[in-house]
């Protein structure tokens, strides 16, 4: 059996005819939905999930394709679209009661629930992004030597077929490389916690995959939309960012002011794993934006 979160019950929410999701959830008082991200599971909000928990009804899903969720065949390429897993996630929500909530996301997690908050800002109620630029931004930023560190996005982004077999091939290699990389501390994601991610992710390449090559896709035509109707994140949102604009050459708050008019942009010096590695530094962020 996967890891748990101590204190935290487990249900499967249905919130498709052919997809139900692995869903944690605790506490009471105002909901706060937490998506996880990439190549991680819900276990990845164990720290943050715990205090949170305290005085807030905290429900952390499996992203659909992730983790113990079901994983369905994308056929049409709309599948994992960053729209559909966030309808999922509205779903989760109101199996639960809640038509209203706050939503915090990170990697994976975090594109899941800016497109929450454009697709439904009647009912995600504040948003928090750790380490992600929207869409149509990351692929205007990535480039040039520096933007090797997102090779995966563009290996990923290839038809169907070998991409998935060459991660398959090195699916622990693969996915271990990320949390190796992508981490200032190692000891900030234990033997049992990346035993359980990379088996997690060695089931799933996928619907992984296929997530990846929706954002390179239909994700990017829903974000040109918005662009052009001039649609933006009506609810306050907090946005917790190593600094990758001087590493890559662009504004990073900038960026998110388009998109964000009541914005609260900071930058960390932990690595991209920053709930893990710095859960009191998000802890508190959330806490604050709540308030807000």
């Amino acid at each position: 059996m996967s890891p748990r979160i101590p204190g935290f019950d487990y249900q499967r929410v249905r919130v498709a005819d052919d997809v139900s999701l692995n869903v944690a959830v605790a506490g009471s008082g105002s909901p706060i939905v937490l998506l996880h991200g990439f190549p991680q599971t819900h276990l990845m909000w164990r720290h943050v999930a715990a205090d949170l928990a305290a005085d807030h009804t905290v429900i952390c899903p499996d992203l659909r394709g992730y983790g113990d969720s079901d994983k369905p065949l994308d056929t049409d390429g709309q599948t994992y679209s960053k729209r559909t897993m966030a309808a999922d996630i509205v779903a989760v929500a109101k199996a639960f009661g809640f038509d209203r909530f706050a939503l915090a996301g990170h990697d994976r997690g975090a594109l899941v629930a800016i497109r929450a908050g454009l697709d439904h800002p009647e009912t995600v109620t504040h948003l928090a992004s750790l380490d992600v630029v929207p869409l149509l931004d990351t692929w205007d930023v990535m480039r040039g030597v520096s933007a090797a560190v997102g090779y995966h996005l563009y290996l990923m982004a290839q038809p169907p077929g070998l991409p998935e077999r060459m991660i398959a091939a090195t699916a622990d290699e693969f996915f271990g490389s990320f949390l190796d990389q992508w981490t200032r501390d190692p000891e900030a994601i234990p033997a049992d916690i990346r035993a359980a991610y990379l088996a997690a992710s060695r089931a799933a390449v996928p619907s992984i995959v296929a997530d990846y090559r929706a954002s390179a896709n239909i994700d990017v035509d829903h974000d040109t939309v918005d662009r052009a109707a001039g649609n933006t994140l009506r609810m306050p949102v907090t946005v917790l960012q190593q600094d990758w604009g001087a590493a890559l050459g662009y504004d990073a708050k900038g960026i998110w002011q388009a998109w964000a008019p009541d914005l609260d942009h900071r930058t960390v010096t932990c690595g991209h794993f920053m709930a893990e590695e710095s859960p009191a530094e998000i802890i508190g962020a959330i806490r604050e934006l709540v308030q807000r």
